[in-house]
Parts: structure tokens; C-alpha cells; sequence
């Protein structure tokens, strides 16, 4: 299980751009990202086999087309239940506070890719510990 992008915007519903590491604020999520701050889905996750099963599909998809912060390989985010602590790198903990989202408007996203999986697939956590991620850090599962 690892990191395999890590991607941040300035504004809400866009697509988000790959960068090579970011720090991840305590209580407030990845800085730079339009979607940090406050609140409880202050990190958002999504699996690169999701991302896979839609290319495969036909759309023409990559990291960060879906606004995910973090894609991931060997965890299918959706299947771990609320409260799961998740340890990103060497430092960096996270509390998975909600699976899927309920989109009210198809964003520039669904427009942008013809589909929009975070809906159904994403999941969205507070940070409990800070620290720098790198792309291909390990992630542990530490409890549910």
C-alpha cells in the first residue's frame, strides 16, 4: 500500500495538479489545496485501481482529474469503516471521517472527464499529525 500521486488545487471542483510531495497540516490538510481548511474533509482519497477502471472504460482520466488529493495502490478506500486512523509516510495521520460525497451540481470535474467517481469511490479524512508526504511513501493502516 503506498502513495502514488499527491495532487492540490487553489480552487474547488477543478482538477488538480500532481506534485511530487506536500506537507499536510495538522487539523487542516494539504497546503496550497482549495479543499484544506476547518471541517472534516480536510484530506481526500482515492484508489488508482478506480482511476483504472474508468480509463478502461474509455475516459481519458489521470491523477488528480477527479480532485483527489492522494491516489493510492492496494486499498480500496470505500471499504474502511469510519474512524480508521491511516498513517501516511513517516508522520503524517489521518482519521477517515466520510465515504462518497453527495454532488448537488455536476461540476466542471464530470464535465471535464464525462464521469465523476468521487462521489461513489472517494473518501475524505481530518488530519490527526502533520508532516511532509513524498510520492511512493508507504501507507499503513493503524486502526478502525
Amino acid at each position: 500500500m503506498k502513495i502514488v500521486s499527491i495532487a492540490i488545487s487553489k480552487k474547488k471542483g477543478t482538477r488538480k495538479t500532481p506534485v511530487e510531495e506536500a506537507f499536510i497540516s495538522k487539523d487542516h490538510g494539504l497546503e496550497g489545496d482549495a479543499h484544506a481548511g476547518k471541517w472534516h474533509r480536510q484530506v481526500s482519497f482515492l484508489s488508482s485501481e478506480s482511476i483504472e477502471s474508468v480509463k478502461d472504460q474509455g475516459l481519458d482520466v489521470t491523477f488528480g482529474d477527479f480532485a483527489e488529493n492522494i491516489a493510492s495502490v492496494g486499498i480500496d478506500w470505500k471499504t474502511l469503516p469510519l474512524g480508521t486512523r491511516v498513517q501516511l509516510g513517516d508522520t503524517v495521520i489521518v482519521e477517515i471521517t466520510q465515504i462518497g460525497k453527495e454532488c448537488h451540481n455536476k461540476c466542471a470535474i464530470y464535465y471535464m472527464a464525462g464521469d465523476c467517481i468521487m462521489p461513489r469511490e472517494g473518501v475524505f479524512a481530518k488530519v490527526l499529525a502533520e508532516g511532509t508526504i513524498h510520492r511512493g511513501d508507504e501507507i499503513q493502516i493503524l486502526e478502525s
